[in-house]
């Protein structure tokens, strides 16, 4: 990737960055860790490798994305105000009463939100389904699915695995955002679902990693996941928890809160929003 276009995405990157920040602020809820964990691989998505039109969001032939860790939605909708779906002005509208934007992506009033999800490993299914869905149609699309590393803890995603493996879904890419950090701890402390490679290859899947915020490792990551004919790829994106805002990163007490006026402040200056 030329200098030039990692430059752009990287400034695409911080205002989907500031778009979480000021969701969960104006909120006074969310869950900012895991979302600007997975700000580079969104920008990255949206804008070099997916096939979508925000002119057409129910394009038939587009390519799908699945949020399974859907508690991670302001990075989602963030992603779509910058690619143009929704304005960027409703992101402060984040779970407001009479707002679109729901705690979790809602397919049916929020354009660019082709699933709706919240309940932990459920995405990964509907990945699968919709993969499958490709493969009988001979439709060009592909599918693109985000789990977070503590959902792997879920057996549902190991049924999907197997599942998807069964069916040589070359279509199909998840991307396991591997920050270390859940709700309670770290992972490897709650419930370990590691060694990743070891497990995913044992279900039949290629596997690749990449630096999560480092644009020409993610760039050669998805190459290698399209390069793959006979079976589903897993990507294990290492990055860090809140990255980008100074006391949010590798701190898990980030994981489901919102900043006050004060923290507003520090992370929006980190951002270079101030």
């Amino acid at each position: 990737m030329d200098a030039q276009r990692k430059g752009e995405l990287c400034e695409i990157a911080r205002q989907i960055r500031i778009g979480i920040i000021d969701a969960v602020y104006s909120a006074n809820s969310g869950h900012p860790g895991g979302s600007l964990s997975i700000a580079d691989v969104l920008a990255y998505l949206y804008f070099e490798e997916m096939n979508v039109d925000p002119a057409n969001p129910k394009m038939e032939n587009r390519d799908r994305l699945v949020l399974s860790k859907g508690h991670c939605a302001p990075g989602l909708y963030s992603a779509l105000a910058q690619r143009g779906f929704i304005p960027v002005e409703d992101l402060k509208t984040f779970r407001k009463t009479d707002s679109y934007l729901q705690g979790h992506p809602d397919m049916k009033h929020t354009p660019g939100v082709d699933m709706s999800s919240g309940s932990l490993g459920q995405g990964t299914s509907v990945s699968c389904g919709m993969a499958l869905a490709g493969k009988i149609d001979n439709a060009p699309y592909r599918v693109y699915a985000i789990l977070g590393d503590g959902e792997t803890q879920e057996g549902e995603v190991w049924e999907a695995a197997m599942f998807a493996a069964h069916y040589k879904l070359s279509n199909l890419c998840w991307l396991v955002d591997f920050n270390g950090l859940q709700i309670d701890g770290a992972i490897t402390d709650v419930m370990n679902p590691t060694p990743y490679d070891k497990k995913f290859e044992a279900f039949g899947w290629n596997v690749v990693e990449c630096d999560a915020h480092d644009f020409d490792s993610i760039e050669k990551a998805y190459a290698a996941a399209k390069a793959c004919a006979d079976k589903p790829t897993v990507i294990i994106s290492h990055s860090t928890k809140g990255k980008g805002v100074s006391y949010m990163e590798n701190n898990v007490a980030w994981h489901g809160a919102a900043p006050n006026a004060e923290q507003y402040e520090i992370a929006m200056k980190d951002l270079g929003a101030l």
